[in-house]
């Protein structure tokens, strides 16, 4: 693999699992009484951008589920991402 490529897939990689921690923090404090502070706020809208394309797609009752089936897809992304590094 050229080194520039190796390169670029690991800065890449490094943002994304940054990115996986952003989202598992912003569903962790959507369970608490920090939704109403405007860090939860900006969190929330950077983690839409992606768990957004999985909204209300598993919603029972009063909990959405959604947001499992998202970070397993992203999850797995990162995997096929490590593997080619």
């Amino acid at each position: 693999m050229p080194e520039i490529l190796y390169y670029i897939l690991t800065i890449l990689y490094s943002i994304l699992q940054v990115y996986f921690v952003v989202m598992i923090v912003t569903i962790i404090l959507s369970w608490t009484s920090v939704r109403n502070t405007r860090t939860y706020q900006v969190l929330d809208r950077i983690s839409s951008l992606y768990l957004g394309y999985f909204r209300n797609w598993l919603t029972i009752g009063m909990f959405d589920f959604t947001p499992m089936i998202g970070l397993i897809v992203y999850q797995i992304i990162l995997g096929i991402i490590a593997r080619a590094l």
